[in-house]
């Protein structure tokens, strides 16, 4: 029988969110496919764990792939765990778990701390459906893109990671692009440096902007937008009748109403024909005598 594959999440910063059931599945496995081995290293210390690793990041899965579903299916069980939170979610992973499941090799997640859900749940907006975006493009103009994808979506909450080092840069352009955008930022979660701003994007840009600390940890985005109400045009007047056209020209010119017909009908702005005008004649003599 094939070995079964575990997605197992890992704290985001605080070591207090890794359950007693990640750790007992670290310890049970055969092998522990990490991002980064150094890193994992840490939490197995913490933890007490022995289990042996492996490298297994965005740089070399395609090439590991084919080694570690062949020892899955020489019955050997493996955790695939990323530095900080859910693997495949913007993390290394995807490759591994799609190929397992090709095969036909059991695949079970083991729930726990992820950054983007986490600032989801304390964002205080509209949560019903969300886009998981990742990142937020590093080049202007494909950050211009996201912002236009963004404006022709209509309402709708939109989730970005972004580091330290660009996150003035980021929001600048949001300001600039969606100044209409609500934003839940979120830094550093469950570390030192926690912090949670909100409001407009010109106002989170701004407080982020004045803090000496914003450059440290990293941060999940939320961005709720949802466009002004288009403006109407006011309805056009109705056009007139001829009836109402002719008597209108009556009354302004002082003329008669065969003057009026006549001036009536070279004025090409006027929408009615010399013979409608001259109908609305006799039925306005019918009418009034």
């Amino acid at each position: 029988m094939s070995g079964i594959l575990y997605v197992v999440a890992t704290p985001i910063g605080n070591l207090s969110e890794m359950s007693p059931r990640a750790v007992e599945t670290l310890r049970s496995v055969d092998l522990i496919a990490a991002e980064d081995t150094r890193n994992t290293l840490k939490l197995l210390n913490h933890f007490d764990i022995k289990t042996p690793q492996t490298s297994n990041h965005k740089f070399n899965e395609d090439k590991t792939v084919d080694r570690l579903v062949g020892e899955l299916k020489e019955g050997k069980n493996i955790a695939v765990v990323s530095d900080a939170g859910t693997p495949c979610v913007n993390d290394p992973g995807f490759i591994l778990v799609n190929r397992a499941a090709a095969e036909g090799i059991t695949v079970l997640p083991i729930s726990g701390p992820c950054a983007a859900i986490a600032a989801l749940s304390a964002s205080g907006l509209p949560a019903d459906t969300f886009r998981f975006m990742g990142f937020f493009p590093r080049e202007k103009k494909d950050a211009l893109k996201i912002t236009s994808l963004i404006k022709e979506g209509g309402k709708d909450l939109y989730i970005f990671y972004e580091s330290p080092m660009r996150i003035e840069e980021t929001l600048s352009v949001i300001k600039d692009e969606l100044p209409d955008a609500r934003i839940a930022l979120f830094n550093d979660l469950t570390k030192a440096h926690e912090r949670a701003y909100r409001g407009t994007s010109a106002e989170v840009f701004a407080e982020v902007s004045s803090n000496p600390n914003a450059k440290k940890g990293e941060y999940a985005m939320l961005l709720y937008y949802e466009p002004a109400p288009k403006e109407t045009a006011p309805d056009a007047p109705a056009a007139l009748s001829p009836e109402a056209l002719l008597v209108d020209e009556i009354v302004k010119s002082g003329c008669s109403v065969k003057e009026a017909i006549s001036k009536l009908s070279k004025d090409k702005a006027v929408p009615a024909s010399k013979n409608e005008l001259y109908a609305a004649s006799l039925k306005l003599k019918e009418l009034f005598g």
